[in-house]
């Protein structure tokens, strides 16, 4: 088998959600000597970005996006299994904080985020729901991260976007720190406003944003 069509089983492999198939085609990529760069960029990414269209369109849901995710994710462990810790850091995407923001207790919109963005190579920080602005600008500060994402469902809980742009430039680290916010009352006016970088009203949305944001 040829390096296109490995690339091509590894794509069919997570769109069409099949993770035995992604593991397969992973080991034959390695049999190949395709990098596991190009595997991923050129072949399981490609696959995710289909899914990603599928979900925005109403084709596909939250639970094929699980399989889709696992699919993704079984590939790159075979395909990153020679790898040393620095090598793999090195395939990152960038290191991403996903959280919903202070006073906000609802994560489902965070949830499927975040599996879009680790399903894209991106290196997760999952800090859940609820969470202190404070205790995310101390994140972002100790894991040296590239972005912060926030979800806000509530307008009440919207200034917490705000705070958290503020607590990074207080700590002096906004200059390195991306800041994209999300969430149904949330808009690219407000986030404009508030001086963060990027806006997304959709998991697929938001990697599309992110790869912009690292220049990717």
């Amino acid at each position: 088998m040829g390096r296109e069509e490995i690339l091509e089983k590894l794509a069919t492999s997570v769109h069409e959600l099949e993770p035995e198939l992604a593991v397969e085609a992973a080991n034959e990529a390695l049999a190949a000597g395709i990098s596991p760069v190009e595997a991923i960029q050129e072949g399981l990414s490609r696959g995710m970005a289909v899914v990603s269209d599928l979900f925005d369109e109403g084709e596909m849901f939250v639970p094929q996006i699980l399989i889709a995710a696992e699919a993704f994710q079984g590939a790159v462990d075979v395909l990153v299994s020679g790898l040393s810790k620095d090598e793999q850091d090195a395939m990152s995407r960038g290191k991403v904080i996903c959280h919903t923001v202070q006073g906000d207790i609802h994560d489902v919109g965070k949830n499927i985020v975040k599996t879009m963005f680790r399903a894209s190579g991106f290196e997760v920080i999952d800090m859940g729901r609820d969470v202190p602005v404070d205790d995310v600008v101390a994140k972002a500060k100790e894991e040296q991260v590239d972005i912060v994402t926030g979800s806000a469902l509530m307008t009440t809980t919207m200034p917490s976007q705000r705070d958290i742009v503020n607590g990074l430039v207080e700590e002096g680290i906004r200059d390195r720190v991306k800041c994209m916010f999300g969430g149904a009352p949330v808009s690219q006016e407000w986030v404009d406003r508030i001086g963060a970088d990027g806006y997304a009203d959709n998991a697929a949305d938001a990697v599309r944003v992110a790869l912009e944001l690292m220049g990717k």
